[in-house]
């Protein structure tokens, strides 16, 4: 089958929303992870687990939104299942949600698959 520019950009054009509600959800998930660890300081350096009962739970719905963003962006992006599990995983440790939102952008701006 024969693609045509006309095909990528209106595939690229159907990702447009996507893309976008999933790179809001991975820098409020990296931000988020930059909270948590904050959080995390206070309570074990600290010894004051206060904040950390508060914010936590806060943290597991950010990330669970963050969640279905990404797999409905694979889904309609068709990423491999590896890609995938990257991004999501990618969620968990501080810093890399950015990286992750970095390559995804630039992947999916380009017609390329994950």
């Amino acid at each position: 089958m024969v693609t045509t520019a006309r095909d990528e950009q209106a595939a690229t054009a159907a990702l447009r929303k996507p893309l976008q509600r999933f790179r809001v959800a991975a820098f409020v998930t990296g931000v988020g992870l930059l909270g948590l660890v904050v959080v995390m300081v206070i309570r074990y350096g600290f010894d004051n687990p206060g904040p950390s009962a508060v914010y936590s739970p806060v943290h597991g719905v950010i990330y669970m939104v963050y969640l279905v963003v990404a797999v409905d962006l694979a889904l309609k992006a068709r990423w491999s299942v590896k890609g995938t599990v990257g991004v999501l995983l990618a969620g968990c440790v501080p810093f890399f949600s950015f990286a992750a939102e970095r390559a995804v952008t630039r992947r999916v701006t380009e017609g390329r698959k994950l």
